[in-house]
């Protein structure tokens, strides 16, 4: 990757944003022992949501660093799984009847291949199997797991992509989109949102695409 990514600064505007109510807690979801010492930290833990994610492209497969691999997978899908790992003993462990929501951020590459983005594509399918696979192991527990699977949105990893697929600007990834334009962060967030909501409590294993019909079409 050679895009930067979200700041202490942003974090902490971010949590002021929020109120009173939020804490910041910066951590690597590489490391399992950090995201377990978060999780400890966290009374009644209700909803999770894993979003942490990194992009790398513009060589075939066959070329990338070995490196490149790595970051891709153990961001993407052993961040979840370390997330996942630490949440569920957590929530399973509030009294009954219990509820909790899990939601992880996959991708339109999730269900399609990417060339020149063969990781992140690879990375973002094993994390809908992951997704898929939990939620069975969940039934009746009163915990649903989703996936959230986004098109192209505007953000720095879109920016990124574009410079992989040597675009001049983001727009045009609007072509995929039936829709006719890019989507908006707060659009992805609202479907994050519903599912973590108490009317979302017969969704589990889902991937909800985000795509403005990218997918679909």
């Amino acid at each position: 990757r050679a895009y930067p990514l979200a700041t202490r600064e942003e974090l902490d505007a971010t949590i002021a944003a929020i109120g009173p109510v939020a804490t910041a807690v910066q951590l690597d979801v590489r490391d399992a022992d950090a995201v377990q010492a978060a999780i400890d930290a966290t009374d009644e833990l209700a909803v999770v949501v894993n979003a942490a994610g990194v992009v790398w492209g513009g060589a075939p497969l066959w070329e990338m660093p070995a490196v490149a691999w790595r970051e891709v997978v153990d961001v993407n899908v052993t961040g979840v799984f370390h997330t996942v790992s630490a949440a569920v003993p957590a929530m399973l462990a509030r009294p009954t009847p219990r509820t909790g929501r899990i939601v992880a951020l996959a991708s339109a590459g999730s269900s399609r291949g990417l060339p020149q983005m063969a990781a992140y594509s690879a990375a973002k399918h094993a994390v809908v199997g992951l997704v898929r696979s939990v939620a069975g192991e969940l039934v009746d527990s009163g915990i649903t797991i989703n996936a959230v699977a986004p098109g192209s949105t505007r953000t720095p990893i879109l920016d990124a992509s574009a410079a992989v697929y040597g675009l001049a600007d983001v727009e045009a990834f609007t072509e995929h989109h039936p829709i006719g334009r890019l989507l908006e962060p707060t659009e992805v967030a609202d479907a994050v949102s519903w599912l973590c909501s108490s009317g979302a409590a017969a969704v589990t294993g889902s991937v909800v695409a985000v795509d403005g019909g990218m997918t679909a079409v």
